[in-house]
């Protein structure tokens, strides 16, 4: 099943994505795509309809992040080996967290907006899984039962903030728009192996980024795993799993940084599409 948010930011309506490409209206059902409606029963529910008894979205609207109401927005750093390799990082003992502001949760073809003072603004294609039961303590064999769906990830990032003003990352992560989510959650009986994902990424049509899931250092199931040791995922939370190479970070000699008016085209096997351009904050 494929998940939609639609409409006006702050006004979306939940939906689905029936299997001829149809959007129906799910709000005679649920309120919104949250937490509450990805956790165990209520899911469950969602998935007994039959799509073709709701409501055709006719119009062509804009689409919403995919999970409302985010409680965490995690993401894990330097979890593919080549990437790690092309910024001259070591391979992390352990799963590498920070946080993205909440703030920052953007719908997948909405504009991203290019922060005052900012000049590294770089991309990440990235495999979000988003919590549908609550976890913790649980081990890796049993992680993967606690996922409601996976999604498409950009974690846009500026590349100063991140690491010339002192502090976390959190700070080249969080600038309002660097978080596009979506544009559908895919349920996760719909992806059996979330380490064989093709993912791809493009900047004014060249390809940037090209990788798959099954070259992450630390896979889905032991991030959830390790994650759950230190605190409580809850349902509609979020993680972004790591970005394979390709970044302009990484590019040598010379960054090629994005600016106003380029576009990102990012695709993963069986997720879908974001297209995004960039805009100036005036």
């Amino acid at each position: 099943m494929k998940l939609v948010r639609y409409g006006a930011p702050g006004q979306e309506k939940p939906g689905l994505i029936d299997v001829q490409g149809q959007l129906r209206d799910l709000s005679g059902h649920v309120d919104d795509i949250t937490g509450a409606t990805l956790s165990g029963p209520a899911l469950a529910r969602l998935q007994a309809l039959d799509p073709e008894s709701l409501p055709p979205v006719s119009d062509n609207p804009r689409m919403g992040p995919c999970v409302g109401d985010i409680g965490k927005f995690m993401c894990i750093g330097l979890n593919y080996s080549d990437h790690a390799a092309e910024t001259g990082a070591d391979i992390p003992e352990h799963p590498i967290l920070f946080l993205k502001a909440n703030s920052a949760i953007s719908g997948p073809d909405d504009a991203v907006i290019i922060q005052r003072n900012a000049t590294t603004v770089d991309y990440e294609i990235e495999l979000g899984v988003v919590i549908g039961t609550s976890a913790k303590y649980v081990s890796e064999a049993e992680a993967l039962k606690h996922v409601a769906g996976y999604c498409i990830v950009n974690d846009v990032s500026e590349r100063t903030f991140q690491s010339k003003l002192t502090g976390q990352w959190t700070k080249g992560k969080s600038c309002d728009t660097f978080g596009p989510v979506g544009p559908w959650l895919v349920t996760a009986d719909e992806i059996p192996d979330p380490q064989k994902l093709d993912m791809t990424l493009d900047v004014n049509g060249e390809r940037r980024q090209t990788g798959n899931t099954s070259t992450m250092i630390f896979t889905v199931a032991q991030i959830i795993s390790h994650l759950s040791q230190l605190f409580t995922l809850h349902p509609g939370d979020v993680i972004a799993t790591g970005t394979p190479p390709g970044v302009a970070l990484g590019m040598k000699p010379d960054p090629v940084f994005l600016k106003p008016g380029d576009s990102m085209t990012l695709a993963i096997e069986g997720l879908g599409r974001q297209t995004q351009v960039l805009e100036a904050d005036i």
